[in-house]
């Protein structure tokens, strides 16, 4: 009977370690997930974001590549770092530390068109985060983006805390959604909820306020300052 129970004991001491080393390696997993890939992510956006800026002084008065980036969002609720916007809302993208603007399932409106809404995706969670503080973005909080030559800022109208993920009428152009029902120049922030899930999305509209010229010094807007 000893002998029995010698065993069991040891097959349960057996499990418990294993149960242990299972939690240290998804312990890892969940640091590489929800911290290296920050870290990865935000060192390739710095790079672009570095080479489009680059490319903005070089570039003659009206001359713009977009090839590498947009522009850059400025949202002050996410604490005041730039971020990076290129097209697509592919892993591709996203997880390059930058937002995307959406080309498919609805064709995104960019800020200069006369009309429509300028639709954009990051991840909450992992490879840069850019738009984790999503939550924090109220009624009237700006939103402004910097091209080479323009800084467009939009303040918030509308926030809608969970949406089914395949609910594309949050990036209509009359975004009805959200309350609009006529043409205008809007701006709609789409990323995962809850949050470290993927289960459904939260989104934010934004109308444009105003745009200004960008001078020589690159002074920003005053919602920045």
């Amino acid at each position: 009977m000893s002998r029995a129970r010698n065993r069991i004991a040891g097959l349960i001491s057996v499990f418990g370690e294993l149960l242990i080393t299972a939690g240290l390696v998804l312990g890892l997993f969940v640091v590489y997930s929800l911290w290296w890939t920050n870290v990865l992510a935000d060192r390739a956006a710095d790079q672009e974001g570095a080479k489009v800026r680059d490319q903005w002084a070089d570039q003659s008065p009206g001359a713009l590549d977009t090839k590498g980036g947009l522009g850059f969002l400025h949202v002050p609720a996410f604490g005041g770092d730039e971020i990076l916007v290129k097209k697509g809302t592919g892993t591709d993208v996203l997880n390059n530390g930058v937002a995307g603007y959406y080309t498919d399932p609805v064709k995104s409106a960019l800020p200069q068109d006369k009309q429509g809404n300028f639709t954009l995706a990051a991840h909450r969670d992992g490879h840069g985060a850019k738009f984790h503080n999503i939550h924090k973005l109220k009624n009237g909080d700006p939103i402004v983006f910097e091209t080479k030559d323009t800084w467009y800022v939009y303040k918030v109208y509308k926030t809608l805390p969970e949406t089914t993920k395949y609910n594309v009428n949050v990036l209509q152009q009359i975004p009805e959604e959200s309350g609009k029902k006529t043409p205008g120049r809007y701006i709609t922030l789409t990323t995962c909820t809850p949050m470290y899930t993927s289960d459904y999305r939260y989104i934010v509209w934004g109308e444009l306020a105003r745009a200004e010229k960008v001078d020589a010094q690159r002074t920003p807007p005053a919602e920045l300052r």
